[in-house]
């Protein structure tokens, strides 16, 4: 009874910040996505996300994040696999060396790579001085890319790297006792072994890059409109919370999604942490 009560006490900062912080924002989300300027039920705000601006802006986001979700598994695969044969404790350096750059924030990590891709920037001041072409990414959906790739990319590598390291060494070994090569192994024991943190890593990238609207801003140069943006327009600029909780109504549709297909391949939640 005591370590009930002493449980139930140390969870209540928990409680607290969840209503707070999250129950809340989302009932107000729900009521303002579902009523009109009067108060009164509708929803138009929701079936907004049809208009052809809005389709045109999640179409964009869905390909943009889709495609750096891709290229983030791409690159973090390999290297998970690097660290996790790694012996010692260089791995973990490395590791650390990942995770430095999310201890600074997000926005500024942002600014950083505008910096470094404006067409006065450091990146071009270079190439101009080894008398090469300039670099004209910024403000095109490459930099979008870019940043994107670079913000999300140790969020897919950390569940892959978790799952790899847990995989049992004497299974490998097995594998390759019974005959089966290096592309063998890695087809029908690591990958298979592996799919729980690749499905982690996908959700924890997917999701971000398709509801970002401050990567759009600053290397997009607000030239290339996402629904992240238009959402933000709405609820900033337009004042119109109501549009702006319908919209986000609509991505939330994907985020259960995610949730949905990660609780199904990482029942037992091998790549949601290190």
């Amino acid at each position: 009874m005591k370590n009930k009560k002493l449980n139930s006490l140390m969870a209540s900062p928990y409680i607290l910040w969840s209503i707070a912080f999250i129950i809340i924002p989302l009932i107000m989300v729900f009521y303002y996505g579902l009523t009109d300027k009067d108060g009164a039920f509708t929803l138009e705000n929701i079936t907004a996300i049809t208009a052809p601006e809005h389709i045109k802006a999640l179409s964009i986001a869905l390909l943009l994040s889709l495609i750096s979700t891709v290229i983030c598994l791409l690159l973090a695969y390999p290297l998970a696999m690097i660290l996790a044969n790694m012996k010692g404790n260089q791995d973990k350096l490395i590791v650390l060396i990942f995770i430095l750059p999310m201890w600074m924030n997000f926005l500024l990590r942002t600014l950083a790579w505008q910096t470094l891709l404006e067409k006065s920037g450091v990146i071009n001041q270079v190439l101009e001085f080894l008398h090469l072409p300039a670099l004209e990414i910024i403000n095109t959906p490459y930099a979008i890319i870019l940043g994107m790739v670079y913000n999300f990319l140790p969020f897919m590598i950390l569940p892959i790297y978790n799952v790899l390291c847990k995989i049992d060494p004497n299974v490998i070994n097995a594998a390759k006792d019974l005959g089966a090569n290096n592309f063998m192994t890695f087809i029908k024991i690591t990958l298979p072994l592996s799919i729980p943190g690749i499905i982690s890593g996908i959700t924890m990238v997917f999701v971000p890059a398709l509801t970002t609207f401050i990567i759009s801003n600053l290397l997009g140069g607000s030239k290339i409109l996402l629904i992240g943006n238009v959402i933000e327009q709405e609820f900033l600029q337009a004042n119109n919370w109501h549009l702006g909780s319908g919209l986000s109504m609509v991505l939330m549709i994907f985020i259960v999604i995610s949730m949905i297909v990660t609780a199904i391949f990482d029942k037992d939640g091998e790549g949601s942490a290190l």
